[in-house]
Parts: C-alpha cells; sequence; structure tokens
C-alpha cells in the first residue's frame, strides 16, 4: 500500500513539473526552440539520475527552466538538438555547483556556462566541460588564496601590517 501510495506521490508531482516546462515554450518557442511532453520527461528522468549521482537534492525544476530559456537564444541550439544539450548543461551545472561546494549561485553559472558557449567554445559541449572545468580550479585557487590570506596568526601579520602582495606585485623582503 505505501509503495503505492509513494508512487502515485511520484508521478503526480512528476506531472507538475512537466506542466511547468511546458510553460517554458511560451519563452523558447521565437527562437524555434520547443519541448514535448515527452522531450521533458526525459529530461526530469535524466535530472533525476543525476542529483542522484551527485548527492543532491533539488525539488523544482528551477534550473532546468534557467537552462532552457537562457541557452534557447543560442544559434547552436535548435529543435533537433535541444534534449542532448539541456542534458550535458545539467550535467556541467551539477558538476559546478558540487565542485564549488554551492558557493557560486546558480544564475552567475548559467551565465558563464552560456557566454562560454556561444563565444570561445563555438557551441561545443566538450569545450564548455573544459572551460567550466577550467573555471572551477580557478575559482578553487581563488577560494584557497583568500582562505590563506584569513587564516594567518595574529602574531604574523597585524591589520596594519602591509601584506606580502602589493598592487599586483611582490613585495621585497
Amino acid at each position: 500500500m505505501l509503495p503505492r501510495l509513494f508512487r502515485s506521490i511520484h508521478t503526480s508531482m512528476r506531472e507538475t513539473l512537466v506542466t511547468e516546462l511546458l510553460a517554458v515554450n511560451q519563452k523558447t518557442k521565437k527562437y524555434g526552440v520547443q519541448l514535448t511532453a515527452e522531450d521533458i520527461r526525459h529530461l526530469i528522468d535524466d535530472r533525476e539520475q543525476l542529483l542522484h549521482s551527485y548527492g543532491r537534492v533539488e525539488l523544482g525544476v528551477d534550473v532546468t527552466k534557467r537552462l532552457a530559456e537562457t541557452f534557447c537564444t543560442s544559434p547552436y541550439i535548435d529543435r533537433e538538438n535541444v534534449t542532448s544539450v539541456l542534458h550535458d548543461l545539467h550535467e556541467i551545472f551539477y558538476y559546478v555547483k558540487n565542485e564549488t561546494e554551492d558557493a557560486i549561485g546558480d544564475i552567475t553559472i548559467i551565465e558563464k556556462m552560456k557566454d562560454y558557449f556561444d563565444s570561445a567554445c563555438g557551441g561545443s559541449l566538450e569545450l564548455l566541460k573544459s572551460k567550466m572545468e577550467t573555471f572551477v580550479g580557478d575559482y578553487r585557487s581563488d577560494a584557497l588564496l583568500k582562505g590563506s590570506l584569513y587564516e594567518r596568526d595574529e602574531g604574523e601579520w597585524h591589520q596594519s601590517d602591509e601584506t606580502p602582495f602589493q598592487h599586483g606585485r611582490h613585495k621585497e623582503t
């Protein structure tokens, strides 16, 4: 009885998500990109698998909506490839979210992805993955540097002391 109830709830929630994502077609169709209910069901299934593989939980489809709305304007996306591209974009997005420990907002990540995808990557998802891996590496390096600067012992540096780096150049000691 309980498993049947859970299946019923899951099916109901899934159809609610499908309806919500079908509404995105109102914005994307002017760019020649539309998703069918079946496309959306596949995306939801793929998304759930990705979320599970990354150990993430997401109740809504805001990321999916934002990806579809943002990337529908790309000259590299059309009716034929939209579903597979959105699948890969989800994978890249959740990779970045995990690797940056959710420190970067969804919109910032999606806009960075779109900028790379349409410019430096020329629509290549492999190049986008590589660019976003570099982005994550740079983010981690910056976070590590900032963290190490703030974690210095008070005895080693005082607020009034100069830092070893002044205006982009290493201070001679």
